[in-house]
């Protein structure tokens, strides 16, 4: 429990991935592994249709990157490692032949903005707001990149890229399509959750796995380019500039 957990649950073929970890919902590379490994396993099971994707708690969804990993990476090679675990969950969303509904209750950071990309459909509350926050620790946002770019567009992922330190509201994230909607409430958002899950469980399994290929269509290069991009964050992570924002960080 204290190093976190991914659970999933399956009920009337709508299964539940759900992560946690006591430093805000962060993501360590072990939590990592095993939500990216989640979601291909779903992804061929017969008595899954949809997949909802969740962290427990009320007020943070996820906050990114796993700071002690992060300040303990010592070469490139790690580097490339950690990062890449992002990558492996954004390619494991892309390539899940079924439609993943996201449940966004609460803030997301860096890794976590990523991740409410890459699913397919995002539900979220008003206290859902979200920040890129990597440029204030020395990095980039490399690998989740490209998913926050495909669901908001270069110029709203810039302004989050480039304004660091500054949180956009939920209506902001909703406004720019990365939350389909937005509720006062985590009770109203699982209700909407609830039946939207329920009618896609009751869809034409065939039919959504060819929008889905269709709606992730020009992606298919990513797993060499989210390597990459891993890559470039692994390098920077080692920089003295990074290693000191990352121990301001955690000392606040």
């Amino acid at each position: 429990m204290e190093n976190g957990y991914v659970k999933v649950r399956t009920e009337n073929f709508i299964s539940t991935i759900e992560f946690y970890h006591p430093a805000s919902n962060s993501l360590p590379g072990g939590i990592l592994a095993e939500l990216a490994a989640a979601i291909t396993r779903l992804g061929t099971d017969e008595k899954t249709l949809v997949i909802i994707l969740k962290s427990a708690g009320e007020r943070a969804f996820c906050a990114g990157a796993s700071f002690d990993e992060l300040i303990a990476i010592d070469d490139e090679a790690t580097g490339k490692k950690f990062f890449s675990g992002f990558a492996s969950v954004i390619n494991a969303c892309r390539k899940c032949p079924k439609f993943i509904i996201g449940r966004v209750q609460g803030k997301a950071v860096g890794g976590g903005v990523g991740v409410a990309s890459a699913v397919d459909y995002c539900y979220a509350t008003k206290h859902a707001a979200v920040k890129l926050s990597e440029l204030a620790v020395g990095i980039g946002p490399f690998v989740v990149g490209p998913a926050v770019e495909r669901k908001i567009g270069n110029s709203a992922m810039s302004q989050l890229t480039i304004n660091a330190t500054e949180w956009k509201s939920a209506d902001w994230a909703a406004e720019k399509g990365l939350y389909a909607e937005t509720f006062d409430t985590a009770e109203e958002m699982d209700t909407a959750i609830q039946d939207l899950s329920n009618k896609l469980a009751t869809s034409n399994p065939e039919a959504m796995r060819m929008l889905k290929e269709i709606f992730w269509q020009g992606t298919e290069h990513w797993d060499t380019l989210l390597a990459e991009r891993a890559q470039m964050s692994g390098t920077l992570v080692l920089s003295d500039f990074t290693r000191n924002a990352i121990n301001k960080f955690k000392s606040k």
